[in-house]
């Protein structure tokens, strides 16, 4: 017996590569299909379309390619409302919940099409006075709470997928996916500048999360420079990266090494341990500021230009500075808020705080990742972020000759 479903695709969906790869993942999973519909837009700005009705051999195997075929933005060509289950009790989501990708998503509740607010991956969706004005958001799973409608299923969702760009043009047609293992070259380094420039502009909002590597390389008062000039709306860091931070202003080290002359001063190795304690004595890094003890340097700045910084904890931190967060779930809020609200994110030498960040953000919120090291730029590329661009590089470079690129252009 063959049991089929009819599906639909529309967009720039052949340059894409979306159409191929649905093709790929039918034949990959035991199905087959038949083309009923197929309009190509012969233009740079018209979309194409097709329909096909996908067979398989049985429903198991047919619910299987259509949950692939799902996830990118292949939709059903009759939808139906989706099915909204009460959560059985607080943080347990009823079985078969559907989880989110980071695209943009919308559910059908009572015959409308409603978007997800704050779409990311890994969530379920809530329904909200689905017989009234209903709403939906996503929701983590600790979150659930007992009675929340839930979407449970596949029916009456629709995910899409952003479309990489066509072309090369203006000042984001770099960020087409993909990693480069390049010197920082000006002319990129440029291109990620216009992009800020462009956001900014907009009255866009921009994150950048940084490791300790930005300060231990050299770069932390050109980034300091970037809040200052008014190219960083929030910062995503640790508890390493500010103390280190500090610990320059203070000492003129950074984890115990002069970054200017790569010496290690006696009792260097102790600079971050007293550096804490002196912030914890003072109370916290803004009373440290209005003190007068700090007056330097990246978070310095944060405090004065008054910038949103999140400090997340780790199991591995000393002291730690009493700005530094070290409730897991509380962090993760705080993370999320920040993702939530940017426009574009800078990822500089973090894998850690990267992926964390990468997590909570929508596929289509621009993102430049540096790293010296490859695999953090791969990981964060192979998320799904289609509007990204990877940069394996120094970024004690290339923070620098961003921060000239901007600044002197202003």
């Amino acid at each position: 017996m063959t049991v089929s479903r009819t599906v639909e695709l529309e967009g720039h969906i052949i340059d894409s590569g979306t159409m191929q790869r649905c093709f790929e993942v039918i034949m990959d999973l035991g199905g087959d299909f038949d083309v009923e519909a197929f309009d190509v837009g012969r233009a740079k700005d018209e979309e194409s379309y097709a329909r096909l009705r996908v067979l398989a051999p049985d429903e198991a195997t047919l619910q299987s390619i259509v949950h692939e075929l799902h996830q990118s933005g292949v939709n059903p060509a009759d939808p139906q409302d989706a099915t909204l289950t009460p959560a059985p009790a607080d943080r347990v989501v009823p079985a078969g919940f559907y989880s989110t990708t980071n695209h943009p998503t919308d559910v059908r509740v009572g015959g409308e099409w409603i978007t997800v607010e704050d779409i990311e991956m890994d969530c379920a969706i809530v329904v909200e006075d689905p017989e009234g004005e209903p709403t939906a958001r996503t929701q983590v799973l600790n979150g659930i709470e007992a009675d929340d409608l839930v979407v449970t299923g596949e029916a009456g969702i629709r995910v899409r997928p952003p479309e990489r760009p066509r072309d090369t043009s203006g000042a984001f047609g770099f960020m087409r996916g993909g990693v480069s293992a390049e010197r920082p070259s000006e002319s990129r380094i440029r291109k990620v500048a216009e992009a800020l420039r462009e956001v900014k502009a907009e009255g866009g909002n921009v994150l950048v999360v940084a490791g300790p590597a930005v300060i231990h390389s050299g770069a932390g008062d050109a980034l300091a420079e970037l809040v200052r000039e008014g190219y960083v709306d929030a910062l995503s860091a640790g508890n390493g990266f500010a103390t280190h931070d500090i610990e320059r202003g203070l000492y003129g080290t950074s984890l115990g090494m002069n970054i200017e002359t790569l010496e290690h001063p006696r009792k260097g190795h102790k600079h971050h341990i007293y550096t804490i304690s002196e912030i914890v004595r003072a109370g916290g890094i803004a009373e440290a500021v209005d003190d007068g003890l700090v007056t330097e340097g990246v978070m310095y700045e944060c405090v004065e230009n008054d910038v949103d910084y999140v400090l997340a904890g780790s199991i591995r931190d000393d002291g730690p500075l009493p700005d530094t967060i070290t409730d897991t779930v509380e962090a993760q809020g705080e993370i999320r808020r920040q993702a939530h609200e940017a426009d574009m994110v800078v990822m500089l030498s973090t894998l850690l705080h990267s992926v964390a960040v990468g997590n909570c953000l929508p596929s289509a919120t621009r993102v430049v990742c540096v790293d010296i090291n490859p695999a953090t730029v791969t990981q964060l590329l192979d998320r799904g972020s289609a509007q990204a661009v990877g940069l394996v590089t120094d970024v004690g470079t290339f923070v620098p000759t961003l921060a000239d690129e901007l600044v002197a252009a202003d």
